[in-house]
């Protein structure tokens, strides 16, 4: 598997498994809604996380959470540009936009961020591989079904590792024909996926390493650790940390989480073994 990625001339090496902190700049997402909205709360928070070891801190400002409102690209934009200016040359972390809107990354880079990360892979913006590209920054290509408005409906797969691990392949052949050049995959946890679904793909994430790019494994504090121990996001930590052991035991370069300090500690405990 690929074991690093060019970041504007920068080669950031994935042999050891990276943090990314989540840094949401909005009223309601899922596990930090409505923290982060104040600029001065989302510096100290970004501070913290780098502070704690985040190599990549990912900032976004349209919740994703299923049900969740939707948002105004001028919305979006008001949230995280002043974010970003703020945070860039702030902090030696790489920025992330975590963005679906091709306006919004377009704007994003040239205001600081280093990357893309796109919970849609480009399905919800034609523009947006095209726009990546022409930024060269690196990108996040997610797997999801359906609209995260409806997602968790009534998902449904045949097999869902086979399933997801052929879109990500087509994915990245149309990614690296856009011209984008460095791709990271993520099979999209919780994004149109049942219990069921999401389990097996942690237990068979090594499938995804055959694709030859790093993979993003995104669990933090979501409803396949709290739903099963019937209690809330904000008592989701210990079985976050407890699955991080396994994701990256599949071969996960990178952790999209909230709590850097522990996951690091995973990090480091499992580099050990």
């Amino acid at each position: 598997m690929k074991q690093n990625i060019n970041i504007k001339n920068t080669l950031l090496d994935l042999r050891t498994p990276v943090v990314m902190g989540i840094l949401n700049v909005t009223p309601d997402s899922f596990a930090d809604g409505g923290k982060y909205t104040d600029l001065d709360q989302a510096v100290q928070q970004a501070e913290k996380m780098v502070a704690e070891g985040a190599t990549i801190l990912d900032i976004g400002g349209y919740s994703s959470r299923p049900g969740a409102a939707e948002v105004s690209i001028q919305e979006e934009l008001d949230r995280v540009i002043p974010v970003l200016e703020k945070l860039k040359g702030f902090t030696d972390a790489f920025l992330s936009i975590d963005t679906f809107r091709s306006k919004v990354a377009a704007e994003a880079v040239p205001a600081g961020a280093n990357m893309v990360n796109d919970i849609s892979a480009g399905e919800d913006d034609d523009a947006m591989l095209a726009t990546v590209a022409r930024l060269g920054v690196p990108y996040i290509a997610m797997h999801k079904q359906g609209k995260p408005k409806t997602m968790q409906t009534n998902p449904q797969y045949t097999d869902v590792v086979g399933e997801v691990l052929e879109y990500l392949q087509k994915k990245i052949t149309q990614c690296k024909a856009a011209g984008i050049k460095e791709v990271i995959i993520d099979p999209g946890f919780g994004f149109g996926k049942t219990m069921q679904h999401n389990y097996a793909l942690l237990k068979n994430l090594d499938e995804l390493t055959r694709l030859n790019v790093p993979v993003l494994a995104g669990i933090s504090r979501k409803s396949m650790i709290y739903k099963v121990l019937e209690t809330s996001p904000e008592e989701a930590l210990n079985g976050t940390t407890f699955l991080h052991a396994f994701a990256l035991r599949g071969g996960a370069s990178i952790l999209r989480v909230h709590d850097v300090k522990e996951a690091k500690e995973c990090v480091k405990l499992f580099k050990m073994l």
